[in-house]
């Protein structure tokens, strides 16, 4: 059966879509994949509601819709160059746009915009997405869902780490010999590099970590950094950008005495990914009985940060890309598999990863026929 999974991360660099084949035993097949710009007046407003978490709730609306019509633009794509047409599509699996998540409160909400009842009308395909909040509604945390994914197709035969550098970092222990899978999120990854990289370089990210490699890192700033109460939280545990944001930079910086340039602050950020990813999983494991930590997720291609997470943890740093999966696709292939799991009335999460009291079948179902 034929899937389309689709992922836009928090770093809004763009719209991941896979189109998929499943076979009754989940065997998976990709049968093409895009990766696509998102209109520049919906990145803009998207990146303007995301430094201020504030709009206006026509505007808000008008956002799920605009979605919608961006994210059918991958579809139509994926269609045409696997020569398929929608009838032959069972479902699109998309996460939507993450715009604020708070697992912890008297009120816990994850809230990703789309527009689903649009999506699945642009298409002609039914849409499952809100994948993160039946879990929430029984106590789990709604994320990260993709460790799941993670024991599925990526396990094998020795300790591996699963390591998504998205915005936000987060890690899958995958052990053969335990039935118990962990995961969380570690903390920030490129979201704090590509803002500190937006706001002082101009640029939109730190190509292969070389404005990073060229500094130095500022040793008091990256104590102060360390400090912050979320790395001391125990798992289960997420977290998000209305956490990690360019005031939570400058409200480090405000506490620090040293002398810094905007090379130095851009190297001890990516320290501080590298720290924390290799800190988590140092409570998690011996790390020497790890095979290897495999990166996905767009920081997979930061060559520097990839050195440094190693140096850290001490642990071989590689890519999904040998476990068979491209980098830049694996989240989009998980939404798709994710959609396939709520179409057969399948569970998707596990209780040990987010907290939930129990399994759960994830998502939101609009059907076109």
């Amino acid at each position: 059966m034929n899937y389309i999974g689709i992922m836009s991360g928090t770093s809004l660099d763009g719209i991941d879509a896979v189109l998929c084949n499943f076979d009754n035993n989940d065997k998976l097949t990709v049968l093409a994949k895009c990766s696509i710009p998102f209109d520049r007046g919906l990145q803009a407003d998207l990146q303007q509601l995301l430094r201020t978490f504030t709009l206006h709730l026509k505007e808000f609306g008008e956002l799920e819709v605009r979605l919608a019509y961006d994210y059918a633009k991958a579809v139509k794509l994926l269609l045409k160059s696997a020569n398929l047409n929608h009838n032959e599509i069972t479902a699109i699996g998309c996460h939507g746009q993450t715009i604020f998540h708070e697992p912890i409160g008297k009120y816990p909400f994850s809230l990703q915009l789309l527009d689903g009842n649009k999506l699945a009308q642009l298409t002609g395909i039914n849409v499952v997405c809100d994948f993160r909040r039946m879990d929430m509604a029984y106590g789990g945390q709604g994320a990260p869902l993709t460790p799941v994914f993670h024991k599925y197709f990526l396990s094998g035969t020795k300790p591996r780490v699963i390591l998504n550098l998205g915005g936000i970092a987060n890690i899958t222990m995958l052990d053969p010999a335990s039935e118990n899978v962990t995961g969380f999120d570690t903390g920030p990854a490129n979201c704090l590099i590509d803002l500190w990289v937006q706001d002082r370089f101009g640029l939109p990210y730190d190509k292969d970590g070389v404005l990073a490699k060229s500094g130095t890192v500022i040793a008091e700033l990256l104590e102060i950094m360390l400090k912050d109460e979320y790395f001391q939280l125990p798992a289960p545990k997420s977290t998000g950008k209305e956490i990690y944001h360019l005031d939570w930079i400058k409200a480090k910086l405000a506490q620090a005495t040293a002398q810094y340039s905007d090379e130095d602050v851009l190297c001890t950020l990516t320290e501080l990914t590298a720290q924390t990813v290799a800190d988590a999983i140092a409570s998690q494991i011996s790390t020497s009985s790890v095979e290897a930590i495999y990166a996905c997720g767009g920081g997979a291609f930061n060559g520097f940060l990839l050195e440094r997470i190693s140096h850290n943890s001490g642990i071989q740093v590689t890519t999904t890309k040998e476990l068979g999966i491209d980098v830049d696709q694996l989240e989009a292939i998980a939404f798709a598999w994710f959609a396939k799991r709520r179409v057969e009335k399948k569970p998707a999460n596990y209780e040990s990863v987010t907290g939930a009291s129990q399994k759960c079948i994830l998502g939101a179902l609009y059907e076109v026929r």
